[in-house]
């Protein structure tokens, strides 16, 4: 009950069972798009005979990309150089525009460092598929918000505030 009114609130997470896996054992995607650890959660909210749902998704960023653990606290991420990524990639998108039709994507990664490369090519892919239905914002989370600076998400919203209002 909020200011009164009651109503229904429902959060629901689905778990893909393709690619499951623990941390740096399972990433990337497979030759049929599936990302690594691809969950949908989706909210439900039900008031006075109206629904009203929204679906966010998240998993591995989809190319070919491994992070092997050895002895190091976080592993360098390698991406594979001996396979086409963008026929992978094309399926994942498709697949998701299938299901949820048009996508914002975010990828909070770092921008610097080890997981440079990922960002980048990441956004290189997006702007290669050339799709009208997929947008990309990277937003270094790591640097934006280090020192427990939550207010500096703001900056994400804003960025992404003409496509929540779409």
């Amino acid at each position: 009950s909020i200011n009164g009114k009651c109503f229904d609130w429902l959060l629901i997470s689905r778990r893909s069972c393709f690619r499951a896996g623990v941390r740096y054992y399972v990433r990337g995607i497979d030759s049929e798009g599936h990302a690594a650890n691809f969950v949908e959660t989706e909210q439900i909210v039900h008031y006075k005979g109206s629904k009203a749902s929204f679906v966010q998704t998240r998993g591995s960023i989809p190319f070919f990309w491994s992070q092997r653990p050895n002895l190091k606290y976080k592993p360098k991420p390698q991406i594979s150089k001996s396979v086409n990524h963008m026929d992978g990639f094309q399926r994942h998108f498709d697949s998701q525009i299938i299901s949820y039709g048009k996508q914002m994507i975010v990828n909070l990664v770092n921008q610097k460092g080890s997981e440079k490369p990922l960002e980048q090519t990441f956004s290189k892919m997006v702007n290669s598929m050339g799709n009208g239905m997929v947008r990309y914002v990277a937003f270094d989370f790591h640097k934006e918000c280090s020192r427990m600076r939550w207010d500096r998400l703001q900056i994400l919203m804003d960025q992404l505030a003409d496509q929540q209002d779409e």
